[in-house]
C-alpha cells in the first residue's frame, strides 16, 4: 500500500493562501517582514537585519535542518510554533481544485440571493478544497437547512446540459461525501441563462456507471423547481433529525389512535423538531380519520386548515398524506361524487407569501382534484382558524395539526351545536369558491389566477418536468418522504394544461 504523501508543517503552512509564501522568491520577500515584525514586537533590533539564504531555506522545507538562534525566533513568532514543530511532517491532503467560474456564471449564481428570500448561496474556497453551501432558511413554521453545492460551466447537448469532461475529476471528488449535495450546471460560458440542479447523490450514480451527468433542461431552477427544492429539503432534513424520536413514538402513536380523543401539549414532545412534529400530528390525524371511515354512510365534505405553501408541503412529501388520500378517494371517489375538500386562503395569507410558496400551495389542490377530490377555495379571513375536520350528515370528526398548541386535536362529535358551525363553515366554502369551475382544469386556471400565477407556464412547466420526473433530479434520505405522487400531480396537471388550452 503506498504510504501517503508528507510535507514539513512549515512548508503546509507556507502554503496557505493567506501566506502564499512556499516558493524561494515570496518567502524572501515575506521573510523581511517576519523579520522587521519581530524586531518591533520583540523589542530586539537585531532580529531585523536577521538574514536567510536560499539553501537554508529549502533544508527548513524538506525538515532536514533545524532553526536556530535568532532564525528559529522569528519563525517560532510568527508561526506560532516551536522550530522542532515546524520541522516535523504532517500529511498532505490532495486538492482536487475546480475550473474558475465564467464571469456569466458567477452572475447566475449571484440570483441565489436575491430571487428567491429562503436562499442564500454561501461560495466555497476553491484553493483550499472546501465547497460551497447553500442555506435554505426556514419560514413560519418549519426550520430551514444547508446543503453543499458546487457550480460546474456546462454545454447545451439537446435536451440535456452537460459538464465538461475537465470538470469531472473535481466533480467526483465533490460527490464522493455522504453531506447531502446538490450540483449546479451553468450554460453561462456557452451563452445561455439560468441554472439547472441534480442531486449530488444521482450525479454519483451516473459517475459509478460510467456515464458523464447530464441535466435535463427540465431541471432549470425556477419558481416550481426551487420551490420543489426547497421544501423536500427542509422536511427531509427536519425528519432525518428526528429518525429515533419518531421510531420510538410508533407504538404511543398506534394507541392515540384508538382513544377517542387526545390533543397532546407540543411540551411533552420537546425532542421533536417543528418537521417532526408536523410528521407526527400530520400521521395520526390521517389515521385516525381513517380508522372512522367505515363508520361514515354518506360521503364525506373536508375541510383543511392550511393557507400557505409552506403549510402544504407535508401534503406533497409526507408518504402517509398519499396512502390516506388513497383511501379516501378509493371509499367516495366518483364521477358523480360530491366528494370535496374546503380550503382557506385570504387574500392576505397570497399577499404574504412569495410566488414560490404559492406553487406549492397550488400543487397541494392539484393533488386532491386528481385523487377525484373536488376543492373549494374560500377567501374569508373569519373562516381561518376552523380547525381540519370531516363532516358527514351530522357528525364532525376532528383532526388538526396545523398551527395547534398542541401536536395534534382529535375528536368526534355528533352534539348539534357543536357540529353546527363545521356545517356552516362548509356551506359557505361550497356557496362561495373562488374557484367554482365545472371541471379540475376550470378549478385550477382559476386558482392559479387567485395565486398569481402564470397559469400557461405553470401547466407547460409541470408537464416537462412530469416527463423527466423528480426521481432523476432530487433523492429523498428519509423513508417517509416520497417524489411518487408529486410526480403523478405534475404530470395530471400537464394533461389538465392541454386539455384547458384545447377548449
Amino acid at each position: 500500500m503506498t504510504q501517503p504523501q508528507t510535507r514539513t508543517l512549515l512548508h503546509h503552512l507556507l502554503e496557505a493562501p493567506e501566506v502564499n509564501g512556499a516558493s524561494w522568491p515570496r518567502f524572501r520577500v515575506l521573510w523581511r517582514h517576519m523579520a522587521g515584525d519581530a524586531a518591533k514586537e520583540l523589542l530586539e533590533p537585531k532580529l531585523a537585519n536577521v538574514r536567510a539564504s536560499e539553501s537554508t531555506y529549502r533544508r527548513w522545507l524538506a525538515g532536514t535542518h533545524l532553526a536556530r538562534g535568532d532564525t528559529a525566533t522569528i519563525l517560532e513568532w510568527y508561526f506560532g510554533k516551536s522550530a522542532e514543530a515546524l520541522a516535523q511532517p504532517v500529511p498532505v491532503r490532495e486538492i482536487v481544485r475546480p475550473r474558475p467560474l465564467d464571469r456569466r456564471t458567477r452572475t447566475a449564481a449571484r440570483a441565489l440571493d436575491y430571487t428567491w428570500p429562503t436562499s442564500r448561496h454561501v461560495p466555497g474556497e476553491p484553493d483550499v478544497g472546501v465547497h460551497g453551501t447553500w442555506e435554505l432558511a426556514g419560514g413560519r413554521h418549519f426550520d430551514g437547512t444547508t446543503i453543499g453545492v458546487q457550480l460546474y460551466e456546462a454545454q447545451p447537448r439537446g435536451d440535456m446540459v452537460e459538464v465538461s469532461e475537465t470538470d469531472l475529476p473535481h466533480l467526483r471528488s465533490f460527490v464522493r461525501s455522504s453531506r447531502r449535495g446538490v450540483m449546479l450546471a451553468s450554460l453561462g460560458a456557452a451563452g445561455g441563462k439560468g441554472l439547472y440542479v441534480m442531486d449530488a447523490a444521482l450525479a454519483r450514480q451516473s459517475l459509478v456507471a460510467g456515464q458523464d451527468p447530464r441535466v435535463p433542461l427540465a431541471y432549470q431552477l425556477d419558481d416550481l423547481t426551487y420551490a420543489i427544492v426547497w421544501a423536500m429539503h427542509v422536511l427531509d432534513d427536519g425528519l432525518l433529525a428526528d429518525d429515533h424520536p419518531l421510531s420510538d413514538r410508533a407504538d404511543e402513536l398506534r394507541h392515540y389512535v384508538k382513544i377517542s380523543n387526545s390533543a397532546p401539549p407540543r411540551t411533552d414532545m420537546p425532542d421533536l423538531s417543528p418537521v417532526g412534529a408536523a410528521w407526527l400530528g400530520s400521521s395520526l390525524c390521517a389515521q385516525y380519520i381513517v380508522r372512522h371511515l367505515d363508520d361514515l354512510s354518506d360521503v364525506p365534505a373536508f375541510w383543511t386548515r392550511e393557507a400557505t405553501g409552506e403549510e402544504c408541503a407535508p401534503w406533497l412529501f409526507f408518504r402517509h398524506k398519499h396512502d390516506y388520500l388513497q383511501s379516501v378517494a378509493s371509499r367516495f371517489a366518483g364521477p358523480a361524487s360530491p366528494l370535496g375538500r374546503a380550503f382557506c386562503v385570504p387574500e392576505a395569507a397570497v399577499r404574504s407569501t412569495e410566488p414560490y410558496e404559492r406553487v406549492l400551495l397550488f400543487l397541494t389542490v392539484a393533488m386532491m382534484e386528481m385523487h377525484g377530490i373536488k376543492v373549494w377555495i374560500s377567501s374569508a379571513p373569519e373562516y381561518t382558524q376552523t380547525e381540519g375536520f370531516v363532516l358527514a350528515q351530522d357528525r364532525a370528526i376532528l383532526a388538526n395539526w396545523v398551527r395547534e398548541e398542541s401536536v395534534w386535536r382529535v375528536a368526534t362529535t355528533s352534539a348539534r351545536r357543536d357540529v353546527a358551525p363545521y356545517q356552516e363553515a362548509i356551506e359557505h366554502a361550497r356557496a362561495h369558491s373562488l374557484v367554482d369551475g365545472q371541471t379540475p382544469a376550470d378549478r385550477l386556471q382559476a386558482l392559479a389566477a387567485y395565486l398569481g400565477l402564470d397559469w400557461r407556464w405553470l401547466v407547460s412547466r409541470c408537464r416537462t418536468l412530469g416527463e423527466e420526473g423528480l426521481s432523476s433530479m432530487l433523492r429523498p434520505r428519509s423513508r417517509l418522504l416520497t417524489l411518487q405522487a408529486l410526480d403523478q400531480t405534475l404530470r395530471f396537471l400537464g394533461a389538465v394544461g392541454r386539455q384547458n388550452s384545447g377548449r
